[in-house]
């Protein structure tokens, strides 16, 4: 006779976890995105990296902290499992606090790190990776920080979720979750290298 936990009923909410559509414990949010849907959601896009570009012999990932590093280095691991290249060889960061235009309005920042791996970016395709897509602003100073750097053969934008809402003319190439939201509302991703889980939150607003 067993004395161990009992499983789970079918159809039910392993223990610590959180459901899609569900209210985080001490949150106030919804959770539209749970830690399976992540990880569904980056394998997707790194097969759609490696199709659209025949692989990726000259592919660069960059980063955008904060999260966009986290997807960025998960990126690469599964890149480097269908591809035979080394996961150090194909990431990097890019700060782009030095480019924002908002710098007037909040001065004070802290810089972080831009690093390139390999052999630089010229003539390479670079992914920016983010975590969310908003208003285009961030992608819009990665670009110029992007010039500083060299010249790309192209560059290519990798986001876990879109919510829409754009100011420039700014697409992603790589989506893993379309959201729609409104502007009140706030997308709050969370990852398990910077908040200890996995999970997309919709906070604010009414729905």
């Amino acid at each position: 006779m067993s004395t161990g936990t009992p499983a789970p009923a079918p159809g039910s909410t392993p223990p610590g976890s959180t459901p899609p559509g569900s209210t985080p414990a001490g949150g106030t949010g919804t959770t539209v995105l749970g830690a399976d849907d992540v990880g569904r959601a980056l394998t997707r896009i790194a097969h759609e990296v490696v199709e659209r570009n025949k692989g990726v012999a000259d592919v660069v990932l960059l980063g955008i902290p904060t999260r966009g590093l986290p997807l960025a280095r998960r990126l690469a691991q599964r890149l480097a499992q269908v591809e035979d290249v080394a996961e150090h060889d194909l990431v990097g960061s890019l700060d782009v606090t030095m480019h924002r235009d908002d710098l007037a309005h909040h001065p004070t920042r802290t810089i972080g790190e831009t690093y390139v791996p390999g052999d630089g970016v010229d003539g390479k395709v670079v992914v920016l990776v983010d975590d969310v897509l908003y208003s285009g602003r961030t992608i819009r100073a990665a670009l110029d920080a992007i010039s500083d750097l060299g010249r790309p053969r192209a560059v290519q934008l990798a986001v876990l979720v879109d919510r829409g809402h754009r100011e420039l003319p700014i697409r992603a190439d790589y989506v893993g979750k379309n959201l729609p939201t409104a502007t009140a509302e706030r997308v709050r991703v969370l990852l398990a290298e910077t908040d200890g889980e996995d999970r997309v939150v919709i906070e604010g607003g009414a729905r």
